[in-house]
């Protein structure tokens, strides 16, 4: 493949880890002769870096004649740099913009993964990247940042300290390994705590998608060791365990359901055994996101059946813990339908579950099980209902949710996948009839585009990232529907005095101000679970052609589907995460009508991969869309520079959490 560009330049790799090359005939455009340049084939970039990339426009054109922008293609990779090192001594970051707010105290924590390629050339999916946990201490208007990662039993296995040397063996669910640890090797279940972060009742946890959470010291970030989450129940008596059959589905059981009924418990039986023993899942599969009801001060957390991967049916518990992490509530749903939930709402008195639906791909099962694809593989999204079924789960027993089978979904007519929520909250429109609407904002994406096998771009076949899968939808015109991850608000108006679907109707509205790719939705946490007024998102400018769609480079504030948006942009060839919302000291109150929503600070990390440094950057809410809502900009140390993180929380000085 031909390259045109001015001129690129490759630094050695700070790291013993040798680089295999694929070489690249470069054309200068002032030149008389070629010069060659070698690009990493191991799998991501780690420390190795590009001082100079690429200073004007470069293309790359491949066998099948696809343009590639090589620029943007370096872009992408250096957002997944890997990171070795850790950060255990708290370091103060350096002002680069601005000054830190006198008004903001506290600590900002972000999980994430920090490293994709060993050194024997394996290189896994984001998603199964060992967890490593940044810091972000803010006192007194200065910022210290620290980071380490998560002491998981993989990592411990996987990382010989006394060599410096990496050596994956789980393979986890995204990946494929190189070599002899790729056949055979049934070590899917990978917990490597780099999804999501939470402080409650004084414990700092770092969850992830499969498995228990590890605490970690909220100081030193020293990983204490598995939390045993789901066993505290057992401990409780006080804690309500129910099984919710609604009064409305006694008496409806016919010989086919107890048949089938019959089948699914066998297989429920047989297969327990087999992904417990062999492939080491535990019996409940926690989900990494939680929510919060910052009116009663609960935290709520879900599981599933780890079986439910397997079979069409669902089995959900639901635990709610108080400010102490004492077990109150605690209640579990069976639902016929194969699913696969990665988050979910919460309104007063509903947990609400969207139905993403999946099935079994043999062939995918059979190359998974072989090593030659990933185990997600086998599974694969079911796009044969042209609806997307809502699940309604009643918190409490009231006359409301006793009356309403919530086994029969509200049936949204439109298909899409969820990504994140944002928000759900209640309101009584018709009190003389029992009508409540139900609102619900979240990211979402086409099943079209959606993949468990290319998420953010993978391939395991050449060991790198490849962008153009989050970037494949052409730009769309006015009349053309979006098919990457974006923000939509789902109203469901549901009548109690029906106890079927059919006595419901939706409206699903995209947000007019920005129909472009989003995602990482957040508002304030005080109105988490009632009505709010503002959602943040990170989002796509769709500036850079071979980048239009992902990653995101600028953060969005909304008021409603109809209303438009305010926009604040990252730097040139910059990136950012997901934005999280801190109100101002003095700002928050009891009442929810006597504070101002959106006052408050964004935090988010800039990554500027073209400079190979990540920045903590601090906008005022009530600012964004104008010339001064950037409050401060800190820059982390190039030499702990890292990766794309995933989700974060922010614990306040004076909150009795931590």
């Amino acid at each position: 493949m031909a390259l045109l560009c001015n001129s690129v330049y490759l630094v050695s790799n700070s790291h013993k880890q040798p680089l295999t090359r694929a070489r690249l005939i470069v054309k200068a455009s002032a030149a008389t002769s070629d010069e060659t340049i070698s690009f990493p084939k191991r799998g991501y970039a780690t420390s190795a870096t590009l001082e100079k990339v690429i200073d004007r426009p470069t293309q790359v054109e491949t066998t099948d004649n696809r343009v590639v922008d090589v620029q943007a293609f370096w872009d992408y990779q250096y957002l997944f740099m890997s990171q070795r090192s850790e950060a255990v001594d708290p370091i103060v970051l350096k002002v680069v913009e601005g000054s830190v707010p006198a008004d903001l105290e506290g600590t900002y924590y972000l999980g994430g993964p920090g490293l994709f390629a060993d050194d024997h050339g394996s290189c896994v999916h984001p998603l199964d990247g060992h967890g490593y946990i940044k810091r972000f201490r803010i006192q007194s208007g200065s910022v210290s940042y620290s980071a380490r990662y998560i002491d998981t039993e993989a990592r411990k296995e996987e990382y010989d300290e006394k060599e410096d040397n990496w050596r994956f063996t789980y393979r986890g669910p995204f990946s494929v390994l190189k070599g002899g640890e790729r056949f055979g090797n049934v070590r899917v279940m990978k917990n490597t705590a780099n999804t999501s972060v939470l402080s409650w009742g004084g414990r700092l946890l770092c969850l992830w998608e499969g498995g228990q959470p590890y605490q970690v010291d909220s100081q030193s970030l020293r990983t204490l060791g598995l939390f045993r989450f789901l066993g505290m129940g057992k401990e409780n008596s006080n804690a309500k365990e129910k099984d919710i059959i609604p009064k409305s589905f006694l008496g409806r059981a016919n010989i086919n359901n107890l048949f089938m009924k019959g089948i699914l418990k066998l297989s429920s039986i047989v297969l327990h055994p087999i992904l417990s023993g062999i492939f080491k899942m535990p019996a409940e599969r926690m989900l990494s996101h939680y929510k919060i009801d910052a009116k009663r001060q609960r935290l709520i957390v879900m599981t599933c059946h780890a079986q439910d991967m397997l079979l069409p049916e669902s089995n959900f518990t639901v635990y709610e813990f108080d400010s102490s992490m004492n077990l109150v509530q605690q209640k579990k749903f069976l639902i016929n339908d194969h699913m696969m939930i990665h988050d979910w709402a919460l309104s007063e008195n509903y947990y609400i579950i969207f139905g993403n639906r999946i099935k079994l791909d043999i062939g995918g099962s059979a190359a998974a099980v072989s090593g030659l694809r990933p185990m997600i593989s086998a599974l694969t999204l079911n796009p044969s209902c042209p609806h997307t079924p809502v699940y309604l789960l009643p918190r409490f027993t009231n006359k409301a949710t006793e009356e309403r089978d919530w086994r029969i979904p509200v049936q949204i007519p439109k298909q899409f996948w969820l990504m994140h929520t944002a928000n759900a909250y209640e309101e009584i429109t018709d009190p003389e009839n029992g009508t409540v609407q139900i609102v619900v904002q979240a990211c979402i994406s086409t099943y079209k585009w959606f993949s468990f096998e290319k998420m953010f771009g993978y391939d395991w076949t050449q060991r790198r990232l490849d962008p153009k899968y989050m970037n494949n939808q052409p730009l769309m015109n006015s009349n053309e529907e979006v098919e990457t991850s974006h923000l939509v608000q789902v109203t469901i108006q549901l009548n109690n005095k029906y106890t079927h679907s059919n006595g419901c109707s939706t409206i699903v509205e995209s947000f007019k101000g920005w129909e472009k790719p989003c995602d990482f939705p957040t508002i304030n946490p005080a109105v988490s679970g009632y009505k709010n007024r503002f959602s943040y998102v990170a989002a796509c400018s769709g500036k850079r052609r071979s980048l239009q769609h992902f990653p995101f480079d600028t953060v969005i504030k909304l008021e409603g589907p109809k209303d438009s948006a305010l926009t604040w942009s990252a730097g040139n060839r910059s990136f950012v995460g997901e934005p999280i919302f801190v109100s101002k000291r003095g700002s928050s109150s009891s009442n929810l009508h006597d504070f101002v929503e959106d006052n408050g600070y964004i935090l988010v990390v800039e990554y500027a991969v073209s400079e190979q440094r990540c920045y903590l950057v601090i906008l005022d809410a009530q600012r964004i869309g104008g010339k001064n809502a950037l409050v401060a900009k800190l820059e982390v140390p190039k030499e702990y520079n890292f990766p794309l993180g995933f989700h974060g929380f922010w614990v306040d000085e004076q909150d009795n959490h931590v």
